[in-house]
Parts: structure tokens; C-alpha cells; sequence
């Protein structure tokens, strides 16, 4: 089946906020949207979670729901999908055992998350509005928010990966809005993300994948579009 041209659409999101099953769009909607990032980043549901709260969120995370909010992210649910409810539940279902901690981590948001996933780390904190800000991956530290799409790559540090990339959409007339490049060390592991203005299709994170010495590619659909 061939890939269809999404174009630019305008989300409730952009005016009012998100659509979300409440009571805060900081320990909901925006615990929501981590565990469907990093859900999206792994690329399938993980097997088992280990979820630890940091702040304000591991004072509140039973009365706000934010346990059943990671754990509806991590499931795959959107932020107004009523099935967050039940996502504890519903986890056992879909096979994804999960444990839930409280934890410390200096100088972090008070809405801060880790998660330990399978194959995967990550850190992020929900800032407000259902907005979110993703700190780790796999313990190299990066910053995203997801406002627009974004492409994450994970490739060995080596010279010409990120001009192949960046020819490739220059190619597509594609205009990257921003652009990080983040490593482990010299010649080890990086991190690309890339911010688009435009939304994209899955054929551009598929002919990515593809590259030399690029090892995954992640679509993460953005909320905001100019």
C-alpha cells in the first residue's frame, strides 16, 4: 500500500488544550503522552514497565490517575481515550506487567517520569497544558517537546550520517524547523531529532531507516503546526 501525503490539519489542541480524560492535564494528559513516546520510541508495547515517579507526581499519581495514565501511554491510548480508566487492567490483557515506584532525582521537574522499558530508558516531565519535555534516552541526554513531528534516529557517530539525513530532506523540500545531535561518546552511539514544520509521512521515517549506519528511525507526531 503506498503512503499518503497527511498535510497540515488544525487540533483542538492548538485552541483549548487537550481533548483528555482529567482531572490535570499535567498528571494526565501530559503522563499520557510520555508513555505514548516512549511506547512509539521502543515501537511496540513493552513486556514490562518499570515506572518511577518523581515530585509532585509521586505525591499525587493515585488520586490524579497519573498510574493509569503512563500505563494507558505505554498501552498505546490517546489522551481522551476512556479506556485510561481501566489501563491497569487492560495491561494485563495486553500483556505488560508493570511496577510503580516513587523516587528522587535532583534539580528535575516536580512532574517528572522515568521509565525503564524493555530495551529502552527514558526521562521526561510533563511541564503544564499537556505539553511534555523529554530529558533521557538510553541515558544520553536530549531535549524534545513534540510540538511539531519529529524524527528521532539512533545511529553510530560517524561522519556523514547527519549530512545523508539532512540532504535527503533538502531532496523532499522538506524544511527542518530544528535540529539536535546528541552522543554517548566519540564514535559510540547518537541521537538525532529533527523537527519539521510540516507534518510527514511514514514513507520519510521508512526511506530514513534505510541510510547507511542508521540503526532506528521513530516518527513522533506533533501538536503544533504553524
Amino acid at each position: 500500500m503506498g503512503c499518503l501525503n497527511q498535510g497540515v490539519t488544525m487540533q483542538i489542541f492548538d485552541i483549548l488544550g487537550p481533548v483528555m480524560i482529567g482531572p490535570s492535564s499535567s498528571h494526565t494528559a501530559g503522563v499520557v503522552r510520555i508513555g505514548n513516546v516512549a511506547r512509539s520510541i521502543l515501537g511496540h508495547t513493552p513486556s514490562h514497565a518499570r515506572i518511577l515517579f518523581h515530585g509532585s507526581l509521586a505525591k499525587t499519581y493515585r488520586g490524579h490517575g497519573s498510574d493509569r495514565a503512563i500505563v494507558a501511554g505505554l498501552l498505546g491510548f490517546d489522551t481522551d481515550d476512556m479506556r485510561i480508566r481501566d489501563s491497569l487492567e487492560l495491561a494485563k490483557d495486553s500483556g505488560l506487567s508493570f511496577e510503580i515506584e516513587t523516587t528522587h532525582v535532583d534539580g528535575a521537574h516536580p512532574n517528572t517520569v522515568l521509565l525503564f522499558l524493555d530495551s529502552l530508558t527514558m526521562q521526561a516531565a510533563s511541564v503544564g497544558g499537556g505539553n511534555i519535555l523529554v530529558q533521557k534516552i538510553n541515558e544520553i541526554d536530549v531535549r524534545f517537546k513534540g510540538y511539531h513531528d519529529t524524527l528521532i534516529t539512533l545511529h553510530k557517530d560517524s561522519p556523514g550520517v547527519v549530512a545523508s539525513v539532512t540532504n535527503f530532506f533538502a531532496a523532499k523540500e522538506i524544511n527542518i524547523a530544528d535540529m539536535k545531535v546528541y552522543r554517548d561518546k566519540k564514535g559510540g552511539r547518537a541521537i538525532m531529532l529533527i523537527e519539521v514544520d510540516d507534518r510527514i509521512d511514514n514513507c520519510i521515517s521508512v526511506a530514513i531507516g534505510q541510510l547507511p549506519l542508521i540503526e532506528q528511525v521513530t516518527l513522533i507526531r506533533g501538536l503544533f503546526h504553524d
